[in-house]
């Protein structure tokens, strides 16, 4: 029988999740440290009407919510993937998905290995598995219990996943641009959401630790760690934090015991943030982590040794940011929803749009996700 070809994109998610790219025209500042298509009925909550803004139309719509920021319907994930619009999809996986194995056996030191771990646990072994590499750039900022996060790419498919049954429960988002592209064969809802643990490109777990990972341009430079450590991609470092860290401090120690390698040759840095005020930026330098106190983190260093290499563009981003906060303008999750609009993508640079703002709530637990620059209507996920 004719063998069908899977374009299963979920390393390319988890290598994919790292890119982050902008640009800016003048030297950064120094950095101020501080411390430490329809919802369905059953997934939603209380009837509130929601306006819609659209080309040329605005729609009403009448929809159950509950408890959500301004301009939010609170919505539930299940084992089924749903759309909640177009473009973006919700979907919960409950169990281990191999990740205890992964790292038992060693964790993988490239996305080639670890395409072969979720070919063999994913697709048992089937050998017609293709994978591809995603680009993208972002901005995040905390302040207070809030953690906000823009992620610029062109347009895509993206997925909200809620995970439990191994270590901490979390909430996470995926970049599905992959799926269905270039084959004749459907991958199940089932691959996509196993997968897509593989993949997160931001998250929160349910101590509050939230983590984003941002590329940094720098000429060709890597991570490629080697020092006899359990390896990890770029995306299984976010899994591990979002899976056991207790604490940012927590998170930093876990990675401290790992050998990093980015995906696909990509130079990565982490923001990691909890509810205590603790805000680092995780770097790597030569293959050296640095950890620096930094409310925002763009697509440049932070770390005094390499400070203001990287991304151009993203200076004017990393400028708005703190400006904000030094006034004091983030005060709740409207005023940082509002923050993070300021610094969208708006088709001029590098990518097309700001294919989704989140604004996570490390003390509430909640995460509310703006589409595609629409912020006029949220979706909120509650751990």
């Amino acid at each position: 029988m004719k063998s069908r070809k899977l374009l299963f994109a979920a390393a390319v998610l988890l290598a994919a999740l790292t890119v982050i790219l902008s640009a800016c025209k003048k030297e950064p500042a120094p950095v101020t440290a501080t411390p430490a298509s329809a919802i369905p009925t059953e997934m939603l909550t209380e009837t509130l009407p929601v306006t819609t803004t659209a080309p040329a139309t605005t729609e009403t719509t009448t929809v159950t919510t509950t408890a959500a920021p301004v301009n939010a319907v609170k919505v539930n994930a299940t084992q089924s993937i749903v759309t909640l619009e177009k473009g973006l999809k919700i979907a919960k996986y409950q169990g281990d998905a191999g990740f205890s194995s992964f790292l038992s056996g060693g964790g993988a030191a490239s996305d080639s290995a670890l395409t072969d771990f979720l070919v063999k646990y994913v697709l048992k072994n089937n050998p017609e598995v293709i994978f591809k590499i995603l680009s993208g750039g972002c901005s995040t900022v905390y302040s207070d219990g809030l953690f906000g996060r823009n992620f610029d790419w062109h347009t895509c498919e993206a997925m909200i996943l809620v995970t439990s049954g191994s270590g901490y429960k979390s909430v996470s988002t995926v970049n599905l641009d992959f799926v269905n592209s270039s084959t004749d064969y459907d991958l199940t809802d089932d691959i996509i959401r196993l997968s897509s643990v593989y993949a997160p490109l931001d998250g929160m777990n349910e101590k509050g630790v939230c983590i984003s990972v941002n590329m940094i341009p720098d000429g060709g430079a890597t991570i490629g760690q080697s020092t006899g450590k359990t390896d990890l991609t770029t995306s299984t470092a976010v899994r591990l934090v979002l899976n056991k860290a207790s604490s940012a401090k927590h998170a930093v120690e876990l990675l401290k015991n790992y050998d990093l390698h980015s995906s696909y040759g990509y130079l990565v840095h982490f923001a990691i943030c909890d509810p205590s005020g603790c805000s680092v930026a995780v770097e790597y330098i030569n293959n050296k982590m640095y950890v620096t106190e930094t409310r925002v983190l763009t697509n440049f260093y932070v770390a005094k040794e390499r400070f203001g290499v990287g991304s151009k563009e993203s200076k004017a981003r990393y400028d708005t940011l703190n400006k904000a906060l030094d006034a004091g303008e983030i005060k709740d999750a409207a005023t940082m929803r509002d923050t993070l609009a300021g610094v969208k993508a708006d088709g001029s640079g590098t990518f097309s749009s700001t294919e989704w703002t989140a604004v996570y709530d490390m003390k509430n637990l909640t995460v509310t996700y703006y589409h595609r620059g629409n912020y006029k209507k949220g979706y909120t996920v509650s751990l």
